[in-house]
């Protein structure tokens, strides 16, 4: 099966099934330019001027420790408010606007799935939009947080304001992960894209998906491959688009 001929059919996929979820990770939004963890330009692999790993920086203990640096290190790669979403972030909320998405399961915290305008989406790592007080639990929004420099204190009782995303040494958030769960156990194809799935727990909940087909978009190699029944090593935005554009004029 050439390229074309694999395209038409993941686009029959997404036109005949009748529960479709999208699964994925910090591949996704690449080639909106946000950086991902684990790729040799990633995160972990090219910042190297705090003198300790990105992953020590984004733990919970290391928020609390050393909560300047690590508000200097979040401002610096995670603020980027005028980061616009990718043709794979159109193509998906195109088709959940068809109702030919039921569901979008993201490991990304940089919203970019309901900018491009998709409903239904399930934050497993939070989100960079929303903060709240470590002492007396008062909401705040992204606004608010790049108003002020340094460390983000509360107005009202002087608490560490953290961001609500999930941290290392943090559990996800249950009520996400249920509502996920249910999501993956009622589809019946599943596609994956922009994720090595080497992070759990969040990986291990494609362990509960029962139904048809599962389609992999990814440039590297997953542990999944073997049980996806087609797999792209192209560019994600380029997939998306072309199988949703097929989908959605048949």
């Amino acid at each position: 099966m050439n390229e074309n001929e694999k395209i038409e059919a993941f686009a029959d996929l997404i036109k005949t099934s009748r529960s479709t979820v999208f699964f994925g990770g910090a591949g996704v939004s690449t080639e909106s330019g946000v950086k991902d963890y684990r790729s040799e330009d990633g995160l972990y692999n090219t910042v190297r001027q705090y003198g300790v790993p990105p992953e020590t920086i984004l733990s919970r203990s290391f928020f609390e420790a050393h909560t300047d640096v690590f508000y200097d290190f979040y401002r610096t790669y995670f603020l980027a408010e005028e980061v616009m979403p990718n043709p794979a972030h159109i193509a998906i909320a195109r088709l959940e606007q068809r109702n030919m998405m039921s569901a979008v399961i993201t490991q990304n915290i940089d919203g970019l799935h309901q900018k491009a305008g998709s409903k239904n989406v399930m934050e497993l790592h939070g989100t960079v939009y929303s903060y709240h007080c470590t002492r007396c639990r008062r909401r705040y929004d992204i606004g608010f947080v790049k108003s002020t420099e340094g460390v983000p204190k509360c107005p009202e009782c002087g608490g560490v304001i953290k961001p609500d995303v999930v941290l290392y040494e943090e559990p996800l958030d249950s009520a996400v992960m249920n509502r996920a769960l249910r999501e993956i156990a009622r589809a019946d194809l599943m596609i994956i894209g922009g994720t090595s799935l080497a992070v759990y727990p969040a990986a291990g909940l494609l362990g509960y998906f029962g139904g048809r087909n599962i389609v992999l978009i990814n440039r590297g190699e997953t542990p999944y491959d073997g049980r996806a029944d087609m797999v792209f090593r192209e560019k994600i935005g380029e997939v998306m688009s072309r199988a949703a554009d097929i989908a959605m004029s048949k």
